[in-house]
């Protein structure tokens, strides 16, 4: 890790440590989801689809599919938040992503055919908090927005 003149390590920018934060989130929460206790009936955890009658934290309906995507959108986040740019790519981009996802749950609806994740009510009032959320984040949190300074790329 870069050192500046004192031999001390940089703090990380709020950006950075945000993002390192909610993805540490992400994956906590995939790994409660497959927790028997924390996850009430963990026995009736489907792989995928809307007949899975698990639920995480006796509120959010959930299935293998569900869990395994937190888990990676969480590995993701905590690989992109390493840089800058990538922890603004997690937080913008991601919530652009869960405004999508709520979309797809609210129009598949609880009991519909393309629920195969799967989302209720509960869910999809989460997503459309974590998709303002992390948007909101993702483009507030960067201070070299708008003033013609050059964005680092999250995937040098």
């Amino acid at each position: 890790m870069a050192r500046d003149v004192r031999g001390r390590v940089p703090a990380r920018p709020a950006i950075q440590m945000v993002a390192l934060a909610v993805a540490a989130v992400f994956v906590l929460i995939g790994v409660l989801g497959f927790l028997p206790g924390v996850t009430t009936h963990s026995g009736e955890l489907a792989f995928a689809g809307h007949h899975s009658k698990a639920k995480l934290f006796t509120l959010f309906q959930v299935s293998i599919l569900h869990n395994l995507l937190h888990l990676v959108f969480g590995l993701i986040g905590l690989g992109l938040a390493s840089r800058v740019g990538g922890a603004r790519l997690f937080l913008a981009g991601g919530g652009a992503v869960y405004l999508a996802i709520w979309l797809w749950g609210f129009a598949a609806g609880p009991e519909g055919a393309a629920n195969v994740v799967p989302f209720n009510d509960a869910d999809n009032w989460l997503h459309l908090f974590l998709g303002f959320g992390m948007l909101a984040l993702g483009l507030l949190l960067f201070p070299k927005v708008g003033t013609g300074g050059r964005l680092d790329s999250p995937l040098e």
